[in-house]
């Protein structure tokens, strides 16, 4: 259980996904102006993340290994990812209209994150089993989400402040993003002590 926890409070706080791996930068950057769209898409990519963890991992543990085809896990992953996230939005859209009207209009955003398939690799290459995969995900999904509301509050009280010139607009958006990053710093370690 020790185990658990610390790979769950890992991916939240010290290995964000965002914030220490840099990965989904460009959502991170892009959707994030607003808290409404950065909840939207952080719920469909913690959806995408945990669905794919648990496809990719049977995929890779049980077909790619075993048969000496590691080297296509990227490939495989890939199209597994897109494959997820569009069965998702059809389910979405022809079974729960409501959840489809808040996060769907994310979906097709998500099989272009690349936050998903560095999570899916990084799972493999961490040799997590099956319930550590799935923990990662969803630590790693919780991470991702808290660090768009962050962002989307730093960045609200951006529009209301007064910015140099040279530093409007994506300069100031880099800027911030570096301090909520170093901010995150302060996590590390704290997990092995904790637990």
């Amino acid at each position: 259980m020790k185990e658990i926890m610390i790979i769950l409070f890992s991916a939240i706080l010290v290995e964000n996904v965002v914030l220490s791996k840099l990965l989904g930068v460009p959502t991170f950057l892009g959707v994030s102006k607003k808290a409404n769209s950065a909840l939207g898409i952080s719920v469909a990519v913690t959806f995408v993340m945990v669905l794919s963890s648990a496809a990719t991992w049977p995929i890779q543990t049980y077909l790619l290994k075993p048969n000496g085809l590691d080297y296509m896990n990227t490939l495989v992953f890939i199209l597994t990812i897109v494959l997820i996230a569009q069965l998702s939005e059809i389910i979405l859209k022809k079974y729960i209209k409501s959840l489809h009207k808040t996060i769907g209009v994310y979906l097709p955003l998500i099989t272009t994150n690349c936050a998903i398939l560095g999570l899916t690799l990084l799972n493999i290459q961490s040799e997590y089993t099956f319930l550590e995969t799935m923990v990662n995900a969803l630590g790693t999904g919780i991470g991702f989400t808290i660090a768009m509301l962050l962002f989307s509050g730093v960045r609200s009280k951006l529009e209301h402040a007064v910015v140099p010139k040279c530093f409007e607009g994506l300069p100031i958006a880099l800027v911030s993003a570096a301090i909520v990053s170093l901010s995150f710093m302060g996590f590390a370690g704290i997990a092995e002590n904790i637990f």
